[in-house]
């Protein structure tokens, strides 16, 4: 079998369209097509199929990508077995990150590798749940949230590591009339105007929650994404919203305050591809995502206690 064949069909299953393998091979679409050409030819069998204007995988496409992720894999091992030999830690570790949860991860991640042959390069990117997996095919390590599980929506073959969960409070104006309570109820929010995220967000998911327990629907005025827009248009309004209690600043006029009767945390995780998570310098910077979870945990239990 030539290995080559196995990896274009991986990154066939991975990337959907033979446009997106081109580009994420540095190969033109017609490259692409001979070379998905001459491995059916190998192989003996028709290994991709007309899907729309498009290819997809057949049945023994599929199996051979599956083989190829296993290859990839196998390989990453390898290297990393050989790099533990010679003592070596390094390399470029690429990351895509979900805003609200790089605001209390990277700064402390970067500060750990200091000093490390190991070079961090982060994107900020705030996309729906379902759509970060897909970040995954160009970066080593992804960092995503959902409100549901551990797995986020999308990321069924993915390797997936939590890194922390976190309360998602309601924010108000520290005047606001449900202020005054140490804690909020259901009942208690359905009567105001809300400050809420694009559908396909976790923090939308607790006002779904909210619209299950009570039976009423929610005024949702805005919709934004980000959480610096959203404490302005709280603050100093009878608007209330959803935001993460890691990173909220409060004391200045914002209060958050916690919903007694459903669960409202998120998970914080990250999500790799299987060969890319064997590296040993992603298993560096992995572990360090996962100390400085557990310590924002830790630290805010504290404070909550």
């Amino acid at each position: 079998m030539d290995v080559r064949h196995l990896d274009l069909l991986r990154e066939l299953a991975l990337r959907g369209s033979v446009t997106e393998v081109a580009r994420a091979t540095h190969r033109t679409p017609s490259a692409v097509s001979q070379q998905l050409k001459a491995a059916q030819r190998e192989f003996g069998m028709a290994l991709v199929e007309p899907s729309g204007r498009g290819l997809s995988l057949t049945e023994a496409g599929r199996v051979l990508a599956d083989g190829g992720a296993a290859v990839a894999t196998a390989l990453e091992q390898v290297r990393a077995s050989w790099d533990s030999f010679r003592g070596e830690l390094s390399g470029t570790v690429t990351v895509a990150a979900l805003p609200s949860a790089a605001t209390f991860l990277l700064a402390e991640v970067l500060r750990e590798l200091e000093g490390s042959s190991i070079e961090l390069r982060c994107s900020d990117i705030d996309i729906a749940e379902a759509e970060y997996a897909a970040l995954a095919a160009d970066n080593d390590i992804v960092i995503a949230h959902s409100f549901t599980a551990v797995r986020p929506a999308g990321a069924a073959s993915l390797t997936v590591v939590p890194l922390a969960r976190e309360p998602l409070d309601v924010a108000m104006a520290a005047d606001h009339p449900l202020a005054a309570q140490v804690t909020v109820r259901t009942d208690d929010l359905v009567d105001w105007e809300w400050i809420g995220v694009p559908k396909g967000y976790p923090f939308d998911s607790v006002l779904e929650s909210i619209e299950r327990a009570t039976g009423a629907a929610l005024q949702v005025s805005q919709r934004l994404r980000d959480n610096r827009l959203v404490e302005s248009l709280v603050v100093g309004s009878r608007r209330i919203g959803i935001l993460p209690r890691f990173t909220t600043p409060t004391g200045a006029g914002l209060v958050l305050r916690e919903i007694a009767d459903i669960p409202t945390r998120r998970h914080v995780t990250a999500m790799l591809r299987p060969d890319r998570a064997e590296r040993l310098a992603v298993k560096r910077v992995l572990d360090a995502f996962r100390r400085v979870g557990a310590d924002a945990e830790r630290r805010h239990r504290k404070t909550d206690d």
